[in-house]
């Protein structure tokens, strides 16, 4: 009795990943070679695409990210073809990937953009909610609706937005840092920020420009840490209401210096016999009392402070993808598990590139170059003791900071309209020397920008 094969594509060129990273790879591909079959596995039905692209200055950029149906980019590109489909399996020795759908595809160039998933505090845990993608992102709101009160604990990006965008809501906002954002900013930029986080937000109308296409009534992708589906853009937020059953705009918490220990349900917190404190009103006033609510899940975190909630939001960082091609293969891998790449974003084996969260640079960076959006060396990273930083604040208003070392600009924190992104890079750039201005080089009347144009 004869097997049946499954069916075989072959393609010069293979994308996995309909993320940013995937497409724009793809896209380029097609450009480049209008002849050559270009095929792009992603799970998601959906894909992520760069509109409105504006290079600002050297090396700052400007665009938006909007998700489109694969439909968009089949028909701006006859040479790409799009399948929906998980990748389950690399064999790089023979040159192919196996897909979910039961297909294989030989290629002589991979490139691996499968993203990264969320580390999530907890496994399995109905009340942890991870948010990634549009499902994740969808699966929030919805929970956020019904809620009184949530607990975030991670002190990246995505938690900095959350804790600014939620209203209607009690925040317990937990960090292992001694202050926020301490993944970008110094203590300094974490006070001015927290005095805006606390604060009233003032009523706006903000002008959607995405449009946005959600996966409704098409085949959903599972939810969760396991889902492959792609990376949310920068302003994720934007066209969800972020708004929970009570009738005001924030009410904040932070707990400083301390990481979860143990998570409840209900009937566990209740068999324990232990505690937990009601939302903080005021930080003067030490009395402990008992919060009187009961509610769905109870963390207890390592400075024995317990809160009861009506969901945790993990958002702990992320892990990189590439768990569908580590057997068999033999990659290098960087500190954090990503696929260790050349500056020609080369991996270790013949033949596969990869692209985005799923990667890990391991080339040496330029002196004044850090994998991260602010500018330089903007915390004096590797720096050493030869520097000093110079500032510049306006209390609800604008946080200016700048790293010197030898009177050249290493690195800097812009936080609010201050217009000087463009100066500062190609001060940082150039490695011009400032020593002549002293600390008149944030002198608020004086106008950098028209002086260094």
């Amino acid at each position: 009795m004869e097997v049946a094969r499954p069916p075989s594509t072959t393609g010069k060129f293979v994308v996995v990943g309909g993320g940013i990273a995937g497409v724009t790879c793809a896209e380029q591909l097609a450009i480049q070679f209008p002849s050559e079959d270009i095929l792009l596995v992603t799970a998601s039905p959906v894909i992520k695409a760069v509109t409105n692209f504006k290079q600002v200055s050297k090396v700052l950029e400007e665009f938006d990210v909007e998700e489109q149906p694969k439909t968009m980019l089949e028909n701006r590109f006859p040479n790409i073809k799009i399948i929906e489909s998980g990748v389950k399996q690399l064999k790089s020795k023979e040159h192919c990937i196996l897909t979910g759908d039961g297909s294989q595809h030989v290629y002589k160039k991979l490139c691996l953009c499968a993203g990264a998933k969320p580390k999530l505090i907890c496994e399995g845990n109905p009340y942890v909610l991870g948010i990634r993608d549009t499902d994740s992102a969808q699966e929030f709101q919805k929970q956020l609706t019904k809620a009184k009160r949530i607990m975030i604990i991670g002190n990246g990006g995505i938690a900095l937005e959350l804790v600014y965008e939620i209203e209607g809501c009690e925040i317990i906002w937990a960090i292992k840092d001694k202050a926020i954002g301490n993944t970008f900013f110094d203590a300094g930029a974490a006070e001015f920020l927290t005095s805006k986080l606390i604060a009233e937000k003032p009523e706006a109308i903000i002008a959607h420009k995405r449009t946005r296409y959600t996966t409704e009534g098409r085949k959903q992708t599972k939810t969760g840490a396991g889902n492959m589906g792609s990376a949310l853009g920068p302003d994720w937020h934007e066209g969800l209401n972020l708004k929970g059953t009570k009738e005001f705009s924030h009410k904040i918490h932070i707990e400083t210096m301390c990481e979860v220990k143990k998570i409840y349900l209900q009937e566990e917190f209740r068999i324990s016999k232990k505690k937990s404190l009601p939302f903080p009103r005021d930080h003067s006033n030490q009395s402990v009392t008992t919060d009187k609510e009961i509610w769905p899940v109870y963390v207890e975190l390592t400075n024995e402070k317990i809160y009861g909630c009506d969901f945790i939001v993990s958002a702990t960082g992320v892990t990189p993808n590439t768990e569908p091609f580590l057997c068999g293969n033999s990659f290098d891998l960087g500190e954090d598990g990503g696929l260790k790449v050349d500056a020609h974003m080369h991996t270790s084996l013949s033949d596969i590139y990869a692209a985005g969260d799923i990667c890990t640079a391991s080339w040496r960076p330029s002196p004044v170059w850090q994998q991260v959006v602010l500018l330089g060396k903007y915390n004096a990273q590797g720096l050493g003791s030869d520097h000093e930083l110079m500032l510049r604040c306006t209390k609800g208003q604008e946080y200016i900071k700048v790293v010197m070392q030898n009177g050249r600009m290493m690195g800097a924190v812009l936080i609010g309209e201050t217009d000087l992104e463009e100066t500062f890079e190609n001060l940082i750039l150039n490695q011009t020397d400032l020593s002549s201005y002293g600390e008149d080089l944030l002198d608020p009347n004086i106008d950098l920008e028209d002086y260094f144009d």
